[in-house]
């Protein structure tokens, strides 16, 4: 069936390639989160551990979410590794770092997911589709809050 909710099907498609975008880069950082959480050793392991159960979890919320909305919007989510490595602007570690390095990795990719968002709300605000942009607010919120929090264990 044609899709009728009044964003034209080139917008819809333009929004739905950012939010490919975002959800490649959530997806990865999900995945980094996870790989830190089974892997941080040192004085601060409980306190990151938990932390870092807390930041993947809320990831893998979000990981559907917007795969939901690109959905929504009549594209289909990509939902590979390949795909997702051609999409995302974060880059995997090498290696398991030290904790700090866990913490300072995971810093810089919690603002470029924001910076992702907000890279979207031209187009979704220049549609009219405040559905998208309100996941885009709230995904802003949340990765500049864990950001701050990252940054607040480092000197």
């Amino acid at each position: 069936m044609k899709i009728n909710i009044g964003i034209d099907e080139e917008q819809r498609k333009a929004i739905a390639h950012g939010l490919s975008v975002l959800l490649a880069d959530t997806y990865t950082l999900y995945l980094k989160t996870h790989n830190y959480h089974w892997n941080v050793t040192g004085p601060m392991f409980q306190t990151l551990h938990t932390l870092f159960e807390t930041q993947y979890t809320e990831l893998a919320v979000a990981v559907d979410d917007i795969a939901e909305r690109i959905r929504a919007l009549g594209e289909f989510a990509p939902g590979s590794y390949k795909e997702y490595a051609k999409l995302t602007n974060l880059k995997e570690a090498d290696g398991i770092p030290a904790a700090e390095d866990m913490i300072k990795d995971l810093v810089k990719g919690q603002e470029a997911i924001a910076k992702t968002a907000r890279s979207i709300v031209p187009v979704a605000d220049g549609a009219s589709d405040e559905v998208t942009l309100d996941l885009l607010t709230q995904r802003m919120t949340v990765h500049e809050k864990n950001a701050w929090m990252l940054r607040s264990l480092v000197a």
